[in-house]
């Protein structure tokens, strides 16, 4: 009793381990929802208190239902009858050889596994009425069965493994070993020893499945062919029953926006090859892999480069650069003095920074300006005095700032400022208003920063004339106040 329990509990904890799988990675089993009758012989190994241990033959017939899986295993009952008979020899014993004849009905579980295509292992665990006849040397009843010391109607318990291999889609060839367990210790007649009566069988045959096959999917494919059962409607599949893949990418045709993708190509969810930085060229095409996003590139997805100076043009500063002009990290022509005009124009390539530049990149030389030293000036008493007086004009300070900036460019230069008149009037008056002139221009001087001590001053009335005093033209000319540099 304790080795049926544990063969069930065997059975039932792998059934379940299998069934627990994913479907897309099984098989069905072949027998998936069939009837299969089998035809089985073989042979009997007593296993009782005679030592001999004999064989001798049996026979049985079953039938078997196998519920539809999806796995590649399947559970089915199963009910048999047979009969046959187990003998040995002991010399021990008086008579020292048994035969008995058996007869057994019974039912239990199979549990089936795939082992690929062809062949399929077996697992049976049940129970069956066993009537049994113990007989001797020419076919008497041995001495217990004779004096009816006990029922010869028992309830044994049956385990087997066997393997069926398939020849055809409905027959398989069978091979197993069994055993079927006595609850009593009669089978040879004798009660002896510590433990029942057993007998094992190894053992033959052909199983053959009825009943037309199923397909759940209608996909065509007969369920115990098709790797892919829940195929949608209408799907297109192949021979294994699974959704036709044309381009072999691993996303079915009825699901892939890109039938024609080229053999070994990467795919997203919708069978189209990976575009990682979506520009629109598959990575398997893309030679620029990581182009930001939204930036413009070419057939080989690759940033546009339109002045090919290796700065793509999403970066390039100057997108015009001429053609094999080296260029900065901006695709800038580069400027190596910093002049503002780029190497490949500029004649004179390193003009120290700062420098004025013509348009050839080089520096400027500015003409040196040459200023004319003033050494006299002359003030016409005229324009540049008020009427007989000694006021100085505004029309006078223009050539008396020329002095200035002169006189401070040179700051030990030394001047003479003289006053002079015509000869209208009197000699001291005309000495006067002269000497008064050239004081005006000196405090004009002394006004703008120049020390006084650098002027002579003196006032030469009508003494020194450049011109005729006759002529009013002449005596004009006359009225005058010089400034003459002395050193």
């Amino acid at each position: 009793m304790n080795l049926f329990f544990r063969i069930v509990f065997i059975v039932v904890i792998f059934s379940i381990s299998v069934h627990s799988q994913k479907i897309s990675n099984q098989l069905y089993h072949p027998f998936s929802g069939t009837l299969v009758l089998s035809f089985e012989g073989g042979s009997t190994l007593e296993y009782t208190d005679f030592k001999g241990n004999g064989f001798d033959y049996f026979g049985r017939a079953s039938i078997e239902y196998f519920f539809a899986a999806s796995t590649k295993s399947s559970f089915g009952l199963r009910a048999f009858g047979g009969g046959g008979f187990i003998s040995g020899e002991d010399t021990r014993f008086t008579p020292s050889i048994f035969r008995t004849k058996i007869g057994f009905i019974g039912g239990g579980v199979v549990y089936a596994f795939s082992l690929g295509e062809v062949i399929f292992p077996y697992l049976f665990a049940g129970v069956s009425n066993l009537w049994f006849d113990p007989k001797g040397e020419a076919d008497q009843k041995l001495p217990n069965n004779f004096a009816n010391v006990y029922e010869k109607n028992e309830l044994n318990y049956n385990g087997e493994l066997g393997f069926r291999f398939l020849i055809t889609d409905n027959t398989t060839v069978n091979l197993a070993g069994g055993v079927q367990i006595s609850p009593n210790d009669f089978l040879d007649d004798i009660a002896s020893g510590k433990s029942n009566d057993m007998y094992f069988t190894i053992s033959g045959g052909l199983s053959y499945a009825f009943f037309t096959q199923n397909d759940i999917d209608n996909d065509g494919v007969v369920d115990s062919k098709d790797v892919c059962p829940n195929t949608p409607k209408d799907v297109k599949v192949d021979e294994f029953g699974c959704p036709v893949d044309g381009d072999k990418d691993g996303v079915a045709d009825y699901l892939d926006k890109c039938l024609t993708t080229p053999k070994e190509v990467k795919v997203d969810k919708d069978g189209c090859p990976l575009d990682t930085d979506k520009d629109n060229v598959p990575d398997y095409m893309d030679l620029c892999s990581n182009t930001p996003y939204g930036v413009e590139v070419d057939e080989f997805g690759c940033p546009f480069d339109r002045d090919a100076d290796g700065v793509p043009d999403y970066l390039d500063k100057c997108v015009a650069t001429p053609y094999d002009v080296q260029v900065d990290a901006n695709g800038c022509p580069i400027d190596s003095d910093k002049d503002g005009l780029p190497d490949f124009l500029d004649q004179c390539p390193d003009t120290p920074l700062g420098d004025k530049i013509d348009q050839n990149g080089c520096t400027v030389v500015e003409p040196k300006i040459v200023k004319e030293e003033i050494k006299e000036v002359t003030l016409s008493g005229a324009t540049n005095f008020g009427f007989n007086s000694s006021q100085l004009l505004p029309s006078a300070y223009i050539e008396l700032d020329k002095l200035v900036l002169s006189m401070k460019e040179n700051p030990i230069s030394r001047w003479r400022i003289e006053g002079h008149t015509d000869n209208v009037g009197s000699a001291e008056g005309n000495k006067k208003i002269s000497l008064m002139r050239a004081e005006s221009v000196l405090n004009y001087f002394v006004s703008k920063g120049i020390m006084k001590n650098r002027f002579e001053v003196v006032g030469l009335g009508k003494e020194f004339p450049i011109a005729d005093n006759k002529t009013e033209e002449g005596r004009a000319k006359n009225r005058r106040v010089k400034i003459i540099k002395i050193n």
